[in-house]
């Protein structure tokens, strides 16, 4: 899709979470396009990881890896010069693992103040120590 086509009828404007916390803002350049014009899925999933890391990095307290991506939905393209916000939320705390809600909005470039739900995933994080291997998270609070 390019700039002037019109967006499916599937995008609704949307208001953006309150119960999530706003982890990320990136805007899309023309190089991270896939051959469509449109941005490449992979790029939106590596922003989705970072921004996924941030909060089980703060009960991590050390090193940390991406286990499982169990869902990740594409609900609408993205284009370049959309400013995307990637929202996150804890879903799970576990013994060694952190499961995370990211959901990515487009502000659109000729719509600014209007958000159109864009990606939303879910993923799993580990403890790991300098082995590589599982360890416990600390307890809350420390």
């Amino acid at each position: 899709m390019s700039d002037s086509t019109p967006m499916p009828a599937a995008a609704t404007r949307v208001q953006l979470p309150t119960d999530q916390e706003l982890v990320l803002k990136v805007i899309p350049m023309p190089g991270d396009c896939n051959a469509n014009g449109d941005i490449f899925g992979g790029w939106v999933m590596a922003h989705v990881d970072m921004a996924g890391s941030v909060l089980p990095a703060r009960y991590a307290a050390g090193r940390m890896a991406t286990v499982a991506v169990n869902e990740f939905i594409f609900k609408q393209p993205v284009r370049v010069g959309d400013i995307l916000s990637f929202f996150s939320k804890v879903i799970r705390v576990g013994r060694t693992s952190i499961t995370v809600k990211v959901e990515v909005y487009a502000e659109r470039y000729r719509s600014q103040g209007q958000y159109t739900k864009v990606t939303e995933a879910l993923l799993t994080y580990v403890a790991i120590d300098e082995q590589g291997r599982p360890r416990p998270l600390p307890p809350a609070g420390t």
